[in-house]
């Protein structure tokens, strides 16, 4: 006996197989990330065609067979337009989409994580102000995807010794997990130096505190200097971890 599957997902990738099918990459709220096949669905006279997409929420139905899940059913709940109709805004969405393909490998239900990546959609999908502010919202989603996998990177004291830390030397450090003081910077020669700016930013982004986030005026300097510890930070958790 056939047993069907319903379930809410996002859908973050896509891939076309054979001549009319795809696979999509969904992370659905009952069972984790998946990847399902949707048979025929590139042709025109396909009925799943207009119920799943990149960057869309739907509520999909699906078989699971000896090799792969096989999609039978799909409703587009929210479509983003938002954010398909946003050069920005896509460009962010295929990084978190990067986020998930490369970080999570496993099949299991994760209601926070379900809960941030419902959180960071419906955000930039609404978000009207500039770039560097829809900039930040990735940075949002990232250091919180990061927490939630186990990583959260100590910001309150020094990841080393434990001590207070000095608000004028200050410095992230990848392999110690975290801002590390002046004196503990000679164990990791390849931490960057921080300002105060980098740990109050942080902090909010852990307290997931976006209403005050959203209205920080941040330099210049300290977005670049973000952006460059979350690349650092990223490619130090692909090369240093397994995600299987």
């Amino acid at each position: 006996m056939t047993t069907y599957y319903r379930t809410r997902g996002f859908v973050f990738k896509k891939d076309d197989r054979s001549e009319a099918d795809k696979i999509f990459s969904i992370f659905t709220e009952d069972f984790g990330k998946i990847e399902i096949r949707a048979r025929a669905v590139r042709k025109i006279t396909s009925k799943l065609r207009g119920g799943i997409d990149k960057f869309c929420l739907s509520e999909i139905e699906f078989i699971q067979g000896k090799n792969h899940k096989t999609l039978t059913d799909s409703v587009a709940i929210e479509k983003f337009k938002g954010i398909t109709q946003n050069l920005e805004k896509l460009m962010i969405s295929n990084k978190i989409a990067e986020l998930l393909n490369s970080f999570i490998k496993g099949q299991e239900k994760d209601q926070k994580l379900w809960s941030l990546i419902s959180d960071i959609f419906q955000k930039l999908d609404k978000h009207k102000r500039d770039d560097n502010n829809q900039q930040l919202l990735y940075n949002y989603f990232f250091w919180n995807f990061f927490s939630e996998l186990g990583y959260m990177p100590e910001i309150q004291k020094c990841a080393k010794c434990y001590e207070k830390l000095n608000p004028y030397n200050l410095y992230f450090s990848n392999k110690e997990g975290g801002i590390i003081c002046k004196k503990c910077f000679g164990s990791d020669n390849k931490s960057q130096k921080i300002n105060s700016d980098i740990v109050k930013i942080l902090r909010l982004i852990l307290k997931k505190d976006w209403q005050v986030l959203s209205r920080l005026k941040i330099e210049l300097f300290s977005q670049n200097l973000l952006k460059q510890i979350s690349e650092n930070y990223y490619l130090y958790m692909l090369s240093n971890h397994s995600f299987s």
